[in-house]
């Protein structure tokens, strides 16, 4: 065997369809897209259009909008954070914060801020700091001896806006 003697199998390779060929090619004349009319041409756009009534993204009416100042909390459970205290990963004895347990793998990275909620026990005692916790959170982590330190960051008020209400 030489290396010019090499080739695939008998149909191994499917050659491509030559559209647009001749009448003997059974793709020619029309290239399979059907005969005249709008759909056979280029760069037609049909799929929203409804025979002339009211389309169905004009009929239903908008609702709501995006607050582009909206700030994006991480949320971090009082179980998820007793589980790193006891697995090692977080010190409960040092201050915790939104650099630390990014640092000890408990969130991917801190965005806008840490939110601490509660959803299990927690029972070492921790003083950590957040941008937000709710009452339940604040309770659970006084009541085992630690505290919550909220420090809230404003979002720069838009052009032209106040801040006093």
């Amino acid at each position: 065997m030489k290396l010019n003697e090499l080739a695939d199998n008998a149909g191994a390779r499917k050659a491509r369809k030559r559209i647009g060929r001749g009448p003997g090619s059974g793709t020619g004349k029309t290239g399979g897209r059907g005969v005249k009319g709008q759909k056979s041409r280029t760069g037609v756009a049909i799929k929203g259009y409804e025979g002339g009534q009211m389309p169905m993204y004009r009929r239903v009416p908008k609702r709501g909008f995006n607050n582009i100042f909206r700030l994006d909390f991480v949320e971090v459970t009082t179980g998820r954070l007793q589980r790193a205290i006891d697995s090692g990963r977080v010190d409960a004895g040092a201050a915790i914060t939104g650099a630390t347990l990014v640092e000890a793998g408990v969130i991917k990275r801190a965005r806008d801020g840490i939110r601490l909620l509660v959803n299990g026990d927690i029972s070492a005692k921790v003083n950590i700091t957040v941008a937000g916790a709710s009452k339940g959170a604040i309770a659970m982590v006084e009541k085992s001896g630690g505290t919550v330190t909220v420090d809230n960051p404003k979002p720069a008020a838009p052009a032209g806006e106040s801040t006093d209400a």
